[in-house]
């Protein structure tokens, strides 16, 4: 009997390893795990950073020249409205003189159409 029971406590003790084992294993790849997440976190965490980077200069970049587009617009405005001002203070007195001459110097004459009847 004494065999016998000694044959169980080795049994339980070994069990008892195995479980030990069992759930220091569990704990291991727990660890692993947690690990291997923190990893990723940064190395998403880089990526982003290194996209938004890259997305910024782009953006820089695009705005930069859209600045530059706007500069350019607003120089060739400035030109045509002094263009236009000019021009207008050059043909204002011709054509004041030409309007007034058209309202004014009225010659009275009767209709080809007109057809006297008398």
């Amino acid at each position: 009997m004494t065999s016998q029971s000694q044959g169980i406590q080795q049994l339980l003790q070994a069990e008892k390893r195995a479980k030990d084992k069992l759930e220091e294993a569990k704990k291991r790849k727990g660890k692993r795990l947690k690990q291997a997440k923190e990893e990723a976190t940064a190395e998403i965490d880089h990526y982003r950073l290194q996209r938004e980077k890259d997305f910024r200069n782009k953006q820089t970049n695009v705005m930069g020249s859209q600045g530059n587009l706007s500069a350019k617009i607003e120089e060739q405005t400035t030109e045509t409205i002094r263009n236009l001002t000019s021009s207008y203070h050059k043909n204002m007195e011709s054509m004041m003189k030409k309007l007034l001459s058209t309202i004014c110097d009225i010659s009275p004459e009767i209709h080809p159409n007109f057809s006297h009847a008398v």
